[in-house]
């Protein structure tokens, strides 16, 4: 992200400025809108949310005066209001992706359905779009991303969430011909494969989050579908199903990735992985052949090697997401995306005993948990993608608790957006 302040400065010193569409006002579109209120060279100059009370709430926090924001539906009303330098709060979600001084849509709903009819409206009419919406991402990214190439758009990922803080240290390393042996996030909570809203609830009152949003990282879902997002942009995948859940410190962690015949704990080299201990940090395991270079590396206090751990000890959610769409406008570039395709698959697993006729909920919900899958694997169990899952989704049988839910163990009442573009990456991929 080098450079980045310069080119905003000097986007707002020859009189522009990015133009930036926000779908979702919850936790993660507040902090973002305030966030880019501070910079040079980029405005949220329209959001939308069910509530639009929360988005004059989020203009307000941000410092926006109330006579600077307009609340409207209409797209000619939502147009002259930003020529005349003011913002759009809506309930409408479509003239967010479509309204023509938009540059740039920042899908931050964390709905998978939702957040793929989000990215197809914004391609359709020319606009860069950047996922906050990693569970959308992992199920129908790479259809998403070859659309958004044929337009000539941009088709990203945020920094700030997990996997491009993790995508910064692949590149980074990648990009100085270090041999990557690992790349992982560090979970901050024990894995609880039967968290739901109520069992999460108390504890997302106190830290001002949504139960369900919780339980999902409690359940594992979050990280399941994040280092999911990993391994289709980098090719890396899953030593085991699940991934290992190491408990380690950032010291152990060079030792913990070399190959178990060589003292180690684990398989292979290549993989995604999540431990416990290190949390909020995201990390790369690198390694070097070169006898100068591995000299070097010890000279410079990084270990004995032959592994090394480069390690990011925070990662700052959506605050970062508008470094992520500056370098989509201006550079044209993604932070992350999934340029290897469907390398893994998270699957949806039984949280319990589940009977025919019963409705799936939702991620974070009462009825499903994310388990990650090398994509062959799933597709040779014809696993359901978890992203696929909400409440139009119907069990055709029972299932145990703990069992892997497939295609054809369940129905739709209506077909959905995310499962009409998924059907068309498994025809086109």
């Amino acid at each position: 992200m080098l450079n980045i302040n310069r080119k905003l400065e000097k986007l707002q010193n020859e009189g522009s400025y990015i133009k930036v569409g926000l779908v979702g006002a919850g936790q993660m579109g507040r902090g973002m809108i305030s966030q880019i209120e501070g910079m040079k060279g980029m405005r949220v100059v329209i959001t939308s949310d069910l509530a639009v009370e929360n988005v004059t709430n989020a203009y307000k926090h941000a410092g926006i005066d109330a006579a600077s924001i307009q609340e409207t539906n209409d797209k000619e009303a939502a147009s002259k209001a930003v020529q005349e330098d003011k913002v759009v709060a809506t309930k409408d979600m479509k003239l967010v992706t479509s309204l023509p001084e938009v540059d740039v849509v920042v899908d931050a709903t964390g709905i998978p359905n939702v957040g793929a009819e989000i990215a197809w409206d914004s391609i359709l009419n020319n606009k860069h779009i950047i996922m906050l919406n990693v569970e959308a991402d992992v199920t129908v990214g790479p259809l998403l991303k070859k659309m958004a190439d044929s337009a000539g758009v941009v088709y990203t990922g945020s920094a700030g969430d997990e996997p491009g803080a993790i995508m910064e240290l692949y590149d980074f390393a990648d990009a100085m011909g270090f041999e990557i042996v690992a790349l992982g996030k560090g979970k901050n909570n024990p894995l609880n494969l039967e968290a739901n809203p109520t069992t999460a609830e108390a504890e997302a009152k106190e830290k001002g989050s949504s139960p369900k949003m919780l339980a999902s990282f409690q359940d594992g879902t979050k990280t399941m579908v994040e280092m999911n997002a990993v391994a289709n942009a980098t090719g890396f995948s899953p030593d085991k199903p699940g991934m290992h859940g190491f408990e380690a410190s950032v010291q152990e962690l060079p030792k913990v990735f070399l190959e178990k015949d060589k003292g180690g704990e684990v398989n292979g080299k290549r993989i995604v992985e999540f431990i416990n201990g290190i949390a909020p940090g995201v990390f790369a395991i690198i390694a070097s052949d070169k006898e100068e270079v591995n000299a070097e590396m010890q000279y410079l206090k990084m270990g004995d090697g032959p592994n090394y751990v480069l390690y990011r000890p925070y990662h700052l959610t959506s605050l970062e997401t508008p470094l992520s769409i500056a370098k989509a406008y201006i550079d044209h570039e993604a932070t992350i995306a999934p340029y290897y395709g469907l390398q893994a698959e998270t699957v949806t697993v039984a949280k319990k005993d589940l009977k025919e006729g019963e409705h799936l909920d939702y991620i974070g919900g009462y009825t499903v948990y994310g388990h990650i899958l090398k994509a062959d694997e799933a597709k040779e169990q014809k696993a359901l993608p978890l992203g696929l899952v909400d409440r139009n989704v119907v069990l055709k049988k029972d299932i145990k608790k703990g069992e892997i839910i497939t295609y054809d163990a369940v129905e739709q009442i209506e077909e959905s957006t995310i499962w009409k573009l998924r059907s068309i990456q498994d025809r086109e991929f």
